[in-house]
């Protein structure tokens, strides 16, 4: 009988299970299930928290994100901060701030984002970028990726749907952290 050493008789490390994705997948049939999503989302976040958000020219990230501000409960309206980059919505009570940054005109990756100095308002705040995938994930080990992308189809009838691909990275989502419970709560 051949004899196992003992570190191949044990179950994987807890990093390793925290290593693997969450993800949920949704379809949004308006403008106005995109923003309630941006809300219910907005009940999982906490101060430290990095959203990325993908998807091409009016899927929906800025209406996404204007949900996630009502349900942060910040001030300001949320709009494209395209032309400003970032754009800083204080909380109205003892929430965290949202800051809210459009990476389409930034080139670089990391380097060209330091002048934003994410990395200080990070811990205290919810980060969401837009169009930042390959420029910020090195902000933190644990992110929330959300891809938008339009149905494909007879455009008249499909004009409004998206499918909404939520995908939790790292040890504070690897069990989730409630995304499952996103897709059903829009349903009902």
């Amino acid at each position: 009988m051949e004899e196992v050493p003992l570190e191949a008789q044990r179950s994987p490390a807890p990093a390793a299970e925290a290593a693997s994705p969450a993800e949920t997948v949704i379809t949004i049939d308006s403008p106005d299930a995109m923003q309630e999503l941006g809300r219910r989302i907005a009940g999982l976040l906490r101060p430290g928290d990095l959203v990325l958000l993908t998807g091409e020219l009016g899927a929906g990230k800025t209406t996404l994100t204007r949900g996630l501000g009502e349900g942060l409960d910040v001030r300001g309206a949320v709009t494209s901060p395209t032309f400003v980059i970032a754009r800083v919505h204080p909380p109205l009570g003892a929430g965290p701030a949202l800051v809210h940054v459009d990476a389409y005109r930034l080139g670089g990756g990391l380097d060209e984002m330091e002048d934003l100095d994410l990395d200080v308002s990070l811990p205290e705040s919810v980060v969401v970028v837009e169009w930042g995938d390959g420029k910020v994930e090195e902000l933190s080990d644990d992110r929330l990726h959300v891809v938008i992308a339009r149905a494909v189809g007879h455009e008249e009838v499909l004009d409004d749907v998206r499918t909404v691909s939520l995908r939790g990275v790292g040890a504070r989502w690897s069990r989730g952290a409630g995304l499952e419970a996103l897709s059903g709560a829009l349903s009902e």
